[in-house]
């Protein structure tokens, strides 16, 4: 910075205006050659943005605006082709549309992408801390939890069973009326299948779940759907609205319920590196409307209890061959692959801009879509942030700062 003052200085110490300004054209002529082959690469692209704008603060279709283009300008082989740009685009434009008919759904893609991010810990929550470790001869499980502010104790397992497929555990896990009748799960009484979409696999079931003789029965209506991401199923359940099923006393109804799996192929510790055995990491929180202390003893009491009797459920049902029910819908998931990910998020960042900038004012009336010609300042601020940076003669650090800082200002941190 302090080279860039000098330089200015001494320029302007000079005895003929017209060396002035000559030299002060010759200083910030990098910048604009930089400018000049941003607009000629911009032009040559030929965005539809940029030729939406101009015809329309051109005066309509009376007025016909000079379009630079692949046709006026020279094809330069070095630039990549716009068809690249123009496919990207449209295919977060096209998830986008797919994600609003997915919000139709009791179970969307957000719940996806909130277990997918769960599974492989980046979703900034609280540290994870180790609850318990046991295993069986078939069977490891270990457990964590942790506690978020204004919210119910959230626990974690990882339990890995031998000689299991992943679409076997899937197919059990799913199946109510083998839970029921084999009793693997003696907490649950009572299912009832609510809705069903044989599209996606998603559907509405309502639970009765039973509690300690101190406790009334606990009643669920919770959303179920699978997504299958190149062989890894990602199994959410969680508790929805429903009309269908009034609130009664007893049981009581639970609001706020998460339990959702990820099922997958894993190295088996005794076949040799072959993924022969299937881990289910299990993650769970539920407000069941009793105090939080004693909620976690009781858990953590019961826990390796329900767990052990998980295994030879599994065994029967292997045995048993067939689901309860013909044409599971366990067997009708979404499949996606890992770019569905990527995509799905650039969809959902595109929709908060959208509802952000073309939000209703105070009057009712639309402000309209932000368009790329609004987001300008944000391109300013970054283009200032380099020219900065480049000019500055301290090191990386600073340079990274100052990148930092731009980049704090264009994309704020979103608060979960």
């Amino acid at each position: 910075m302090a080279w860039v003052l000098n330089s200015i200085m001494e320029i302007l110490n000079r005895p003929n205006t017209w060396r002035i300004v000559s030299d002060l054209l010759l200083f910030v002529s990098p910048i604009w050659l930089a400018v000049f082959i941003g607009l000629l690469v911009g032009w040559t692209w030929k965005p539809d943005w940029a030729v939406e704008f101009l015809n329309r603060n051109g005066g309509g279709s009376e007025k016909k605006v000079l379009v630079l283009g692949p046709e006026t300008l020279p094809t330069w082989r070095f630039l990549p082709k716009c068809d690249f740009w123009k496919q990207r685009e449209e295919k977060t434009e096209s998830r986008l549309e797919e994600d609003k008919n997915d919000r139709k759904l009791a179970v969307t893609g957000a719940d996806f992408l909130h277990l997918y991010r769960l599974v492989e810990e980046t979703d900034e929550g609280p540290t994870w801390q180790h609850m318990m470790d046991r295993s069986l001869p078939n069977m490891s499980y270990q457990a964590w939890r942790r506690e978020p502010e204004n919210s119910p104790t959230q626990y974690r397992s990882s339990t890995i069973f031998e000689n299991a497929t992943p679409e076997q555990v899937r197919d059990f896990f799913w199946d109510d009326e083998f839970r029921i009748s084999n009793k693997w799960d003696d907490m649950l009484i009572h299912y009832q299948i609510l809705e069903e979409c044989r599209t996606t696999g998603t559907m509405i079931v309502h639970w009765v779940r039973k509690f300690p003789f101190f406790c009334s029965d606990r009643e669920y209506i919770i959303g179920r759907r699978i997504w299958n991401l190149e062989g890894t199923y990602y199994c959410v359940t969680k508790a929805v609205p429903c009309s269908a099923i009034q609130r009664r006393n007893k049981p009581r109804r639970v609001d706020v319920y998460f339990s959702s799996w990820c099922i997958r192929a894993v190295e088996s510790r005794r076949s040799g590196g072959q993924k022969t055995a299937c881990e289910v990491m299990l993650f769970h929180y539920e407000d069941m409307g009793i105090p939080k202390e004693i909620a976690k003893l009781g858990i953590r009491q019961g826990m390796w209890g329900c767990v052990k009797r998980i295994e030879p459920g599994l065994r029967a049902y292997q045995l048993a061959c067939l689901p309860s029910r013909p044409d599971p819908l366990s067997q009708i998931n979404t499949k996606i692959k890992q770019d569905y990910i990527t995509t799905f998020e650039n969809a959902r960042y595109l929709e908060e801009d959208v509802m952000t900038e073309g939000s209703e004012s105070e009057d009712g009336e639309s402000k309209g879509k932000a368009g790329p010609v609004q987001k300008l300042p944000k391109i300013l601020l970054i283009g200032g942030a380099m020219v900065l940076a480049c000019s500055l003669d301290q090191g990386l650090l600073t340079k990274a700062v100052i990148f930092g800082v731009a980049r704090r200002f264009v994309w704020p941190r979103k608060r979960v």
